[in-house]
């Protein structure tokens, strides 16, 4: 072989050798670009930065001017530019199927482009829009382990000519390394977003635990308390402990006026503030007691509807406030207020707003509860009344009988003696109508004053029994009056007199069809006490009424019977320091006992 031909075999040697370093060092590059592209990916979670830094080495180990990421949003049928390379580049988004990227996530094919503008795919109008030139094309689906497409690869502009089928490899080996870290950063969004719902779960959980364990509480202040103020003053407490407020108040409607008082006031001046009414409508309270809608505030000077006349008279800085409704939105019956709110951040916020409308809704029920009994009470009342004045009515028919009867035999005597005498007992019926009246208010207000004087009891039953018997003679009932003892005892006479009135007509009543009623004055020697007893051939008293004889307008079924007189009864011995009982057998009569002290000197 010649010189020549050894120098030819020689540089073919070292082209091939170039060569073969060339792919090497080509190779080598490569895989230190897997290796980083591998640490990226162990190194993070972060999915930004790991497709970034693939998408850089794409574009480096392609030979390519820039390349692009785009993944699939499924909601919507469109791409979008999760990494775009490039100055000024801005997220792109197009319709899948639109565009060389589109056509490949619809198809699923890889496309090797030689020149893009020969391609009816592209669509130049990006071009125009970044000034960049687009010359050939490598674009790629992107898939998960299922086989789904998650994306599309586009590598633009090969520098050295055009893609190969060995850049297709290459590229299809790093589009593997995109897919795991969209895998895997799906798998990590996924777990965040399960650990998020769990968070979320547990935290509602809590909240709703401490809003049964708040009701719980409220429902219990409800059942025990026996005074609205006190009870609106713990639910307001309750309410300021629980959001973080330092004051509040309860404001309700006044009556027929429709303005607003302060029912519950607490804070610093919460005594203060009581002596204000608010009219309907004015503030953020007389607001939201009128319109039934809540309100936050966190920036007064904002707050067109704030009050803040009433927080500069008391002296209260006021920052922010919260008020909400009391009663149905549309017929609010007032409003609870939380002014300046404590802890972290210092401002109220949907949370506190939901956790006093639940306390609100609590003092509204105890404000119901209690204006259901005040108006049960108010009907007790007016029956009382009711039955009452009946009771007068019924009283009032002895002495009228009496009035009555002597009138009319006034006008026909001549004899003035006989008319003086008349006329007399005529101004004392008058006076025993006046003393009833007054000694029923005075039952009604429970008052307990005594007028006592020497009572002649001789004289006093003498005059009972002929009140008492032309009425008893009418129904024929035998009436006796028997005095053991005619002496005398300091009482109060009018008040005798109708105690024995009351007793008398209890019998009279239990006794239409006649009987016998016996009244029988002794003396107590031994405790120096009158001792008074009322006999009657009544039914008796059957056992199921003999406990509340002696209550108010108790009748035990007895008709036109208004339940006062032996409850006055029972009023006028104890005011004596006396007592008052019976004894009582079915079918054959009642025997009532008064014993009252004599408070005389025996002589």
């Amino acid at each position: 072989m010649g010189e020549s031909g050894k120098e030819g075999r020689i540089g073919e040697l070292e082209e091939r050798v170039t060569a073969l370093t060339a792919r090497l060092d080509l190779q080598e590059g490569r895989l230190a670009a897997m290796r980083r592209i591998g640490r990226a990916l162990s190194s993070t979670l972060d999915l930004d930065q790991v497709l970034s830094i693939v998408m850089d080495q794409v574009t480096d180990l392609m030979d390519a001017e820039r390349s692009s990421l785009y993944l699939v949003d499924e909601a919507r049928g469109e791409l979008w530019t999760s990494i775009a390379q490039g100055e000024n580049m801005e997220e792109i988004r197009l319709r899948i199927g639109e565009g060389v990227a589109g056509w490949v996530a619809g198809k699923g094919k890889t496309v090797n482009i030689v020149d893009a503008y020969q391609d009816d795919r592209f669509d130049p109008d990006f071009d125009k829009q970044t000034g960049f030139r687009t010359r050939s094309m490598l674009c790629m689906p992107v898939r998960d382990p299922a086989q789904k497409i998650l994306g599309v690869v586009q590598v633009l502009n090969k520098r050295s000519g055009r893609f190969t089928v060995e850049d297709e490899e290459l590229l299809e080996a790093l589009v593997g390394q995109a897919a795991v870290s969209l895998e895997n950063a799906q798998l990590y969004l996924e777990a965040v977003r399960k650990n998020i719902e769990l968070t979320e779960a547990r935290d509602e959980l809590e909240r709703r635990l401490a809003e049964l364990d708040l009701l719980y509480e409220l429902e219990q202040e409800v059942a025990q308390a026996s005074d609205l103020g006190a009870l609106l003053d713990r639910i307001l407490a309750k309410a300021m402990n629980t959001v973080g407020a330092e004051a509040g108040s309860v404001l309700l409607r006044e009556g027929e006026s429709g303005h607003l008082y302060f029912k519950a006031a607490l804070g610093a001046k919460g005594e203060a503030v009581k002596q204000f009414r608010l009219p309907l409508g004015k503030g953020v309270a007389g607001f939201v007691a009128q319109s039934g809608e809540p309100r936050m505030a966190n920036d007064l000077e904002q707050e067109q509807l704030f009050a803040s006349d009433i927080a500069s008279e008391i002296e209260f800085p006021t920052r922010n406030l919260l008020c909400v409704p009391l009663g149905e939105r549309e017929e609010p019956t007032g409003a609870m207020e939380l002014l300046n709110k404590t802890g972290s951040g210092r401002r109220f916020d949907e949370g506190d707003l939901r956790l006093l409308t639940l306390i609100a809704g609590q003092a509204t029920r105890a404000i119901e509860l209690e204006q259901g009994a005040e108006e049960a009470r108010r009907a007790d009342r007016l029956s009382d009344i009711g039955r009452m004045l009946a009771g007068v009515m019924h009283d009032f028919k002895t002495p009228m009988t009496v009035i009555s009867g002597y009138t009319q035999m006034l006008a026909r005597l001549g004899d003035e003696m006989t008319r003086d005498e008349y006329a007399a007992t005529i101004v004392r019926q008058v006076d025993v109508m006046n003393h009833m009246i007054r000694e029923l208010l005075a039952f009604a207000r429970g008052e307990t004053e005594v007028l006592v004087h020497r009572v002649h009891l001789d004289r006093f039953f003498s005059e009972v029994e002929k009140l008492l018997a032309p009425q008893f003679g009418e129904r024929g009932i035998v009436l006796g009056v028997r005095l053991d003892y005619d002496g005398t005892a300091r009482l109060d006479e009018e008040k005798l007199r109708r105690m024995v009135q009351n007793i008398a007509r209890n019998a009279y009543d239990a006794m239409p069809d006649g009987g016998s009623f016996v009244i029988r004055v002794g003396y107590d020697e031994e405790r120096d006490r009158v001792v008074i007893t009322f006999a009657d051939t009544g039914p008796g008293i059957p056992a199921e009424f003999r406990d509340t004889v002696f209550e108010s307008f108790a009748t035990h079924g007895k008709r036109g019977g208004t339940g006062l007189g032996l409850a006055i009864a029972k009023k006028f011995a104890e005011d004596h320091g006396g007592e008052i009982g019976f004894e009582t057998e079915v079918g054959k009569g009642t025997t009532f006992r008064v014993e009252l002290p004599r408070n005389e000197e025996t002589g």
